[in-house]
């Protein structure tokens, strides 16, 4: 009996040498297990011209995109207002559909708001007078502003879970880096979607840029990729002087974000990279003080997952000078479906000057997550975890920004990672 209370204590003592924080780690949570999928079947009450899948987008500074779904012809007007029920303006925009394959999509119809006053409750309508209300508020016109960030967010009841933690956030606008649906050329699952993140995104904006799931080229059979993307997630490309739906920039608060695409040409000669050169010429500091990056497969990532594809290495080598220039502040990825952020890095090494890349792929997809990281953790990857969640960019100045980081723990959000950041504009040492 000695001398199994002797072993008992050494445990103790070996437990308390390896540091009193992995120890509370280990204790204090179990990593979830898989859930099952999700299909959103369309509401019983809605008739063939009732609106669906309505999500909103910013366009410029002071206007909104509202999109939305019909399965027949309706008109392509929303009416709106500050008070529920009173439409005192209305604005009229077009329809479109795609077809993939054997599927035929609905009406889709994009409509532009305003101008919009900001941080402003307004009501809407779309299409007939019997449709029902909505309502969304537009974004703060100057600090602070919080984004909600979650990419690869997929259809399970893990994106439920992501999603009912967003919506009690107190958010303004959500940055999605990529893989939304994971309907993987299942058109239906597109609607799906719409449907599943309705209310949310009808409520605040959604900026999102694509990832490989978008994809959805099929040889012979459908050979042009992004054709339900781009059909129904119309991005404010045009107003940054972007080409394509895949990558663009808008400006929001004092936060100046670019979105770029890691599934179209990025190299040096391409388009993307001389309009990205382009736009971060356009940025002012004085004005945007914030200068935020998303893309989908991620720079920096000491995950087993996803490691040495030309998305992330190739996009790497032709982009990351540009970015370190610019004294880019954060670089948001997915892609990999665990959660990791590094230090301030540039060229493999902690630079102060580097923008802080997050690595947030763990919004709830079907795939699970990748729970294998390379041993030893290297020296700038500040905290990872694999574990289904969302992170929060809170800018509440010009200098002074939080990042949290949110884990779906027993289907309660709890703050596993938090850090304050200084923005680059405003470090001396840091001249941009």
């Amino acid at each position: 009996m000695a001398a199994i209370k002797g072993l008992f204590m050494l445990l103790i003592l070996a437990l308390a040498f390896a540091g009193a924080s992995h120890l509370q780690l280990a204790l204090a949570y179990d990593r979830p297990p898989p859930r099952k999928s999700l299909f959103v079947a369309p509401s019983k009450d809605l008739d063939s011209t009732s609106p669906q899948q309505v999500h909103t987008s910013l366009v410029g500074q002071d206007k909104i995109r509202i999109s939305w779904i019909t399965d027949d012809s309706s008109p392509s007007t929303v009416e709106y207002g500050t008070s529920s029920g009173a439409y005192g303006f209305s604005a009229n925009g077009n329809t479109t559909s795609y077809s993939y394959v054997t599927y035929d999509s609905g009406e889709i119809h994009n409509v532009v708001i305003g101008l919009l006053k900001p941080n402003t409750q307004y009501f809407y309508r779309c299409g007939s007078d019997s449709s029902p209300e909505f309502s969304l508020k537009t974004p703060p016109a100057q600090f602070p502003i919080k984004f909600a960030v979650a990419g690869d967010l997929g259809q399970t009841d893990w994106t439920s879970s992501t999603l009912e933690h967003i919506e009690k956030s107190s958010y303004d606008m959500l940055l999605l880096p990529g893989d939304l649906s994971y309907a993987d050329t299942d058109q239906p699952s597109w609607d799906s979607f719409g449907r599943l993140v309705e209310p949310l995104a009808s409520k605040r904006p959604w900026m999102v840029t694509q990832g490989n799931h978008e994809i959805e080229k099929i040889p012979v059979l459908h050979s042009q990729p992004f054709t339900a993307y781009n059909a129904r997630w119309y991005m404010p490309y045009e107003q940054s002087g972007s080409d394509s739906n895949l990558y663009y920039s808008f400006e929001v608060a004092g936060v100046h974000v670019i979105m770029l695409g890691s599934y179209t040409d990025f190299d040096s000669s391409s388009v993307q990279y001389n309009w990205l050169q382009t736009d971060l010429k356009k940025v002012d500091r004085s004005r945007t003080p914030w200068l935020v990056v998303l893309v989908h497969a991620p720079w920096y990532n000491s995950n087993e997952a996803h490691q040495g594809e030309a998305e992330s290495v190739d996009m790497k080598a032709a982009m990351e000078e540009l970015l370190y220039q610019a004294r880019v502040d954060v670089v948001f990825a997915g892609h990999v479906h665990a959660y990791e952020r590094f230090t301030r890095v540039y060229n493999e090494e902690a630079n102060n000057c580097g923008p802080v890349y997050i690595t947030i792929g763990d919004g709830g997809n079907r795939e699970g997550l990748a729970t294998k990281y390379i041993d030893p953790q290297p020296k700038i990857s500040a905290f990872r975890e694999a574990s289904f969640g969302h992170g929060e960019f809170e800018v509440m100045n010009a200098t002074h920004a939080r990042w949290t980081w949110h884990r779906n723990d027993d289907d309660e959000a709890v703050i596993t990672d938090s850090i304050w950041l200084v923005s680059l504009a405003s470090d001396p040492t840091c001249k941009v």
